[in-house]
């Protein structure tokens, strides 16, 4: 989470901004573009020419700071190219649950897990787990004991 000063103001870039950018590309644009100094500690939005990828700048006080979120949409890409397959899950329900199913495996992916590893644990462990500790099953916290196991396996 980014914690903004008082009085900070977040600029959305008008139009399309090349993505392959960093950090002087970025900047340059806020000076000449937006009209602004880039080290002002305000939060810079750019986005892509599908407008899928958005990238912020912003000076925290101690450097450039630069989050894009080309990650996530890469790993949402093979989702998108196959959503006429998922008007087919049957009913909302069905749709509902393929995008939980794909929400699990690509949280695992993210954290480093084997997918297939990370819900056998999950539904193995689900029965007896208190609801009130369901956090513990996450992919975050489940990644460093699962990881120990992949390689003992191996």
């Amino acid at each position: 989470m980014i914690e903004l000063r008082t009085g900070t103001k977040i600029w959305l870039a008008a139009g399309v901004t090349d993505m392959r950018r960093g950090f002087d590309g970025l900047s340059a644009k806020v000076q000449t573009v937006l009209e602004q100094q880039p080290f002002s500690g305000h939060v810079f939005v750019f986005r892509g020419r599908r407008g899928d990828i958005v990238k912020l700048l912003w000076w925290d006080g101690d450097g450039l700071c630069l989050f894009a979120n080309s990650a996530a949409e890469r790993a949402l890409r093979a989702v998108a190219l196959g959503r006429k397959n998922y008007l087919f899950a049957g009913s909302d329900c069905g749709g509902d649950r393929a995008a939980n199913m794909y929400s699990l495996i690509g949280s695992a992916k993210l954290n480093g897990l084997d997918p297939e590893l990370y819900l056998r644990t999950v539904l193995a462990q689900i029965p007896g787990h208190p609801i009130s500790r369901i956090e513990e099953l996450l992919p975050w916290n489940l990644a460093l004991s699962l990881q120990t196991q992949s390689s003992r396996a191996a």
